[in-house]
């Protein structure tokens, strides 16, 4: 199992994407041979089954990481080198082969849908360092602790995220699943007084959801931090405050290109470390996973991981 340093290790996600991983396996293993990729490959067979594989096999010397699945496996995989002893976090190189519902992380780095493009950005290997959140959270009587990559959500996003995860076990999940469930859940979801304390600034609201993001999209391509630079050290915090059901129908539409920031329910702030917490408690989901609860707290690890990517600049 040890590494030649070249070889890349490949955790693939049977289940994501409706079970494209397993699908389009034999294609995109195909695809990576022809391509000239040494590989070691292992499917996961459970949730965070990712977290292990990759600290097991960076602890063996692997150091290049290539994802097949969506954003959640990619999220398990940045736990597992952030608790893995063996190297440095940004020692790490991470790539992604998208077969995911969401796929969300990959906008931001110009990561292509199709697998053969995708495996040829790999190929290249032009890497970035990027920021890493983690995120002390309650569950149960416990407290504990999350890294992740891409956005937190808290509020109606956490709890739609948390619908559509139910779905997602129960192979009922598909690609507009996170937009039909908005509306869903709109009925149940009330707002939540909520403190939070941004580099030790205190903002006070009732709020509808709010998002601590690193990179700028979720839900499957909403651009609900449309100012997030990956790289920059700081948190984009978008709070969402009380807002009647029929403005947020009216304007679900803006959150694919993130004009919904122009209203008035909604403030922006950016900062290192985001405290938040709140009677009755809110669910928190990162990367689309959901968590527990708050009290929460965020913490930026800035260019903490590898990546590679797509964008030319």
């Amino acid at each position: 199992m040890k590494s030649t340093g070249k070889e890349w290790f490949v955790i693939i996600n049977p289940n994501a994407g409706r079970r494209k991983g397993e699908k389009d396996w034999n294609e995109i293993s195909k695809l990576l041979t022809e391509a000239g990729l040494e590989y070691t490959c292992v499917f996961t067979d459970a949730p965070n089954h990712a977290v292990k594989l990759s600290r097991k096999y960076i602890e063996a010397g692997f150091r290049k990481i290539i994802v097949v699945g969506g954003d959640g496996t990619l999220n398990e995989v940045i736990n597992g080198i952030f608790t893995q002893r063996k190297y440095a976090p940004d020692e790490i190189i991470v790539a992604m082969i998208p077969v995911g519902t969401g796929n969300d992380w990959g906008r931001s780095f110009s990561i292509p849908y199709d697998y053969k493009e995708a495996i040829s950005v790999i190929a290249r290997e032009k890497t970035v360092r990027q920021d890493v959140g983690r995120v002390n959270y309650t569950s149960g009587d416990r407290q504990h602790t999350r890294h992740f990559i891409n956005m937190a959500g808290i509020g109606f996003d956490a709890e739609v995220a948390n619908k559509t995860n139910r779905q997602k076990r129960e192979g009922k999940s598909g690609p507009l699943s996170y937009l039909v469930n908005i509306f869903t859940s709109l009925m149940q979801f009330k707002p939540v007084h909520t403190n939070f304390l941004i580099d030790n600034k205190p903002v006070n609201e009732h709020i509808f959801s709010a998002s601590i993001a690193i990179c700028q999209f979720n839900g499957g391509g909403m651009k609900q931090a449309p100012h997030a630079i990956p790289d920059d050290g700081l948190f984009d915090i978008t709070i969402i405050t009380k807002v009647s059901r029929t403005t947020v129908l009216r304007n679900v539409l803006k959150l694919y290109d993130g004009s919904f920031v122009k209203l008035q329910q909604v403030k922006q702030f950016r900062g290192q470390v985001v405290k938040i917490d709140s009677e009755p408690a809110l669910l928190l989901e990162t990367d689309g996973e959901s968590l527990g609860y708050t009290p929460m707290t965020f913490e930026i690890l800035p260019r903490a991981v590898t990546v590679v990517t797509g964008n030319k600049e």
